[in-house]
């Protein structure tokens, strides 16, 4: 990526600075919040939450969260997100899942300007803010006998604080409430007083190895308030956090398996770029780029994510990967692309989101499953091969299956890839760095007001269309706007108002400097391809963007009422099984034969919710043929067959299968033998 022009590192009018609250979608007057020396200036600039709006199947999708479990999570889980939460000063659970319900809902809320959500999430806000005490410390304090379903000890542990101090920098972000800076300056004062006495790991080691999260938001009000000793507490506590730096670059940590837990792994991916902002040594950024090309070699799988079923476990497809790993890689790939800007952490989150995240939420968001496998044929209830059971309930789909960290923390995925879509730029400017239908309004140059429209079908389409709007007074207005082109794109074209402005090739970002006027049109054209990627024993996935292709198989559903265990996994879930053949190899045909062996075809389907078989706009017909060998074990598919095995047997008979988005999909083969040489 070339080189960007960074301007001083704030400049005037930091976003928000009404006094108490001002209005939730303000917007600032001159400019956004960049990095005080002497932290090192950062790529890109968030926007304050709000600004950034979902349209087309994106917008469905953060309605279907309001209308299922996110916003009613405390009607659908009383023991847990009712009253007696020690997050709203009750005695019930006093630990992680009250904080990650909200940590999904209040970005929920503010983004879709939604009062009745807005009313739900705020007492969490303002108990957590007025639990301050004296001392600084902040949230519950008390520890309570053990009750079935519910956490009632390790309140004072500083694991659940991290996420209810996002929560908080998100609420500032929406409202400039300055209570959120009073709160956040007396606790980190606290935190530099006690962590010498009482480590990040001394009531659970959970905060050592997401101490990143902690360090984030030191920055974030290092950046707002300049208080030097933040810059102390941040050293502090990257020396107490879990050393990924060294960890990645000089260990065979993630070739091992049970090496780390595969959501610790999710969440500290990014500490070594959070703390590479105060100490911009080049190491930070290699470890960082090598522990994700380790994950990928070692553990890699499909769906973008990594064998994690609850400790990493390699990259076999029938390996789990757990749903908080999706939206907590997700949230670390966020970070470290306003950090670097980096195409390669777009492309990756791209990934997530658009293949492993929709595949494990039901479509109404009622339900999920705990772990998801890149190929799966049978979710039903039975003990797998995972690091982790849950009395075999791991697969399948219940509000409460697997374990409940899922089951709070699934929220925040979507409306932070939303709030995600668009960043400003040191250079005065917009970038649209990751891609869905949306819309944005921003100030550029020095505080002109801009809106763009962004109207796509991607991931399924290969258009993106950005139409700018400017206040009826402004004439034009001059700034830069950036757009990414993914590596998997060959050669991306440009057109402004209908003619061809640049072909650029993939893996970089391009900025368009020029003088903008009202109406002004914008079409990035990312010719999709197909293309194959290599995973276990040589099986093969089949893909086209950002987007993986896999086996549409029918399904038998059916609904279990748990009489068993209903504390622990719910009053009821699905178990699914599959209705036709899954044990397809295909045939080995050359890359440059691909097209003409994988014929894409446009469904015709219409709908704002395109994440289910029946909806998919893609689908991908191939040929192949059976491998009777390749059965079920353990309901699950059994060994995949070595890629290419001599004297494979196989049917006789060749047959048209289909493929559609992996996202679409619930059960699936989207890791591929192979048959024959070619």
């Amino acid at each position: 990526m070339k080189n960007k022009v960074i301007l001083p590192i704030l400049y005037a009018g930091f976003m928000l600075t009404a006094a108490a609250q001002v209005k939730q979608n303000a917007l600032p007057t001159t400019g956004y919040l960049q990095n005080r020396a002497p932290l090192h200036p950062n790529a890109y600039l968030q926007l304050p939450l709000g600004t950034i709006k979902p349209k087309g199947w994106l917008r469905e999708m953060l309605v279907r969260q309001k209308t299922g479990a996110t916003g009613h999570l405390d009607k659908l889980y009383p023991l847990v997100m009712n009253q007696r939460n020690g997050w709203l000063g009750g005695n019930g659970d006093q630990w992680e899942r009250g904080p990650y319900w909200i940590d999904g809902l209040l970005p929920l809320a503010y983004i879709l300007d939604d009062e009745e959500l807005i009313a739900k999430a705020k007492p969490w806000v303002d108990w957590a803010i007025n639990s301050q005490q004296p001392d600084g410390y902040f949230g519950p304090s008390n520890d309570y006998p053990h009750e079935a379903g519910i956490q009632r000890d390790n309140s004072r542990d500083w694991w659940p604080k991290m996420v209810m101090l996002k929560i908080l920098q998100q609420y500032y972000s929406a409202t400039g409430d300055k209570r959120v800076i009073t709160l956040m300056t007396n606790y980190f004062k606290y935190q530099l007083q006690e962590l010498p006495k009482k480590p990040l790991d001394h009531w659970t080691f959970w905060a050592r190895y997401r101490g990143g999260d902690n360090l984030m938001i030191v920055y974030w009000l290092y950046n707002i308030t300049g208080d030097k000793f933040l810059l102390d507490l941040g050293d502090l506590l990257h020396k107490q956090t879990f050393d990924y730096t060294t960890g990645f670059l000089t260990t065979d940590m993630l070739s091992q398996a049970g090496s780390i837990h595969c959501v610790n792994l999710a969440q500290g991916i990014k500490e070594p770029l959070i703390y590479y902002q105060h100490h911009p040594d080049k190491k930070y950024i290699d470890a960082t780029k090598k522990g994700i090309a380790d994950i990928r070699k070692y553990n890699g799988m499909a769906h973008g994510l990594y064998g994690g079923d609850e400790a990493l476990h390699g990259n076999n497809p029938t390996q789990g990967s757990e749903l908080c790993s999706a939206v907590e890689m997700m949230f670390s790939l966020e970070n470290m692309l306003s950090i670097t800007g980096d195409v390669g952490f777009a492309d990756h989150l791209e990934k997530i989101a658009f293949n492993a995240l929709p595949a494990q939420i039901a479509d109404d968001f009622m339900s999920r499953q705990y772990f998801q496998q890149a190929n799966q044929v049978m979710a039903t209830r039975h003990t797998r091969n995972f690091d982790v059971n849950h009395s075999g309930t791991d697969l399948c789909f219940g509000l409460l299956t697997g374990y409940p960290c899922c089951t709070s923390n699934m929220h925040q995925g979507w409306p932070k890839f939303t709030q995600n879509l668009w960043y400003a730029t040191p250079d005065k400017g917009l970038a649209a760095l990751v891609y869905s239908p949306s819309e944005v309004k921003a100030y550029v140059a020095n505080g002109t007001a801009v809106s763009f429209s962004e109207d796509t079908s991607y991931p399924f389409g290969e258009t993106i269309r950005f139409t700018l709007s400017l206040d009826k007074s402004v004439k034009s207005v001059s700034f830069p706007f950036h757009l990414r082109i993914p590596e998997w794109c060959k050669q991306g074209i440009i057109t402004i108002n209908g003619k061809v402005w640049q072909e650029v090739a993939g893996n970089q970002i391009v900025a368009i400097s020029r003088d903008w006027k009202p109406g002004d049109v914008v079409e990035l054209t990312l010719p999709m391809h197909l293309f194959k990627n290599t995973w276990y024993e040589n099986s093969v996935s089949i893909e086209r963007g950002p987007i993986t292709y896999a086996l549409k198989i029918g399904e038998e559903v059916k609904q279990i009422k748990n009489d068993k265990d209903p504390i622990d996994y719910g009053s009821t879930y699905a178990e699914i099984r599959p209705a036709t053949p899954w044990n397809y190899g295909l045939l080995n045909v050359l890359d440059k034969t691909l097209k003409d062996n994988y014929v894409v075809e446009q469904t015709g389907a219409t709908t704002t919710y395109p994440w289910n078989p029946e909806n998919a706009p893609i689908q991908i017909k191939t040929k192949a043929q059976r491998i009777p060998s390749w059965q079920l074990y353990n309901e699950m598919t059994g060994p995949i067959p070595y890629s290419i095995t001599y004297g494979l047997q196989t049917t006789s008979q060749t047959e048209e299968i289909i493929l559609i988005p992996y996202g679409c999909t619930t059960l699936r083969i989207s890791q591929f033998p192979v048959l024959g040489r070619q």
